[in-house]
């Protein structure tokens, strides 16, 4: 699905933070910024093990994610799908894709791969079941200008 719509996966690739929002136990949804990865028409998020949101979803599997191009929403992704702890994932550190696309973050809080592996080391996967898409020209053109660590 990720890879169907024009435009979708590069606005993906590209970014640096989405925003994933899973509902706790008492039914509040939690948005928090994350660090991803697509995988074809996936999403991979790393985590901490003592993480809430693996509570989280183990509770209730379906989960939200959102990129946006500007503060007035004009450029929006928005994906709703189910996540579950993938155990078949290789450690972060391990994943030549993850590490392209965040080496330099973990550089620059002072991690190695493996430290950041093993800190964050259960990973979910995100099958998405839905999308909504408004002008990812400009979701893709922000993505294009947001800084990048270096």
């Amino acid at each position: 699905m990720l890879t169907s719509k024009p435009g979708v996966a590069e606005a993906l690739d590209l970014a640096q933070i989405g925003f994933l929002t899973a509902v706790n136990p008492k039914g509040q949804p939690q948005t928090t910024p994350v660090w991803f990865l697509r995988d074809g028409d996936d999403l991979i998020v790393y985590n901490q093990p003592t993480s809430p949101r693996l509570t989280s979803i183990a509770g209730n599997d379906r989960v939200a994610f959102t990129l946006r191009a500007d503060r007035k929403a004009i450029g929006l992704l928005t994906i709703e799908g189910t996540a579950a702890v993938d155990t078949a994932l290789v450690p972060a550190d391990q994943l030549a894709a993850y590490l392209t696309k965040y080496d330099k973050q973990i550089e620059r809080l002072g991690w190695s791969p493996a430290k950041f592996a093993a800190g964050y080391s259960v990973g979910i996967r995100i099958k998405v079941n839905r999308m909504r898409v408004w002008d990812i020209d400009r979701v893709i053109a922000a993505e294009r200008r947001a800084p990048r660590p270096g």
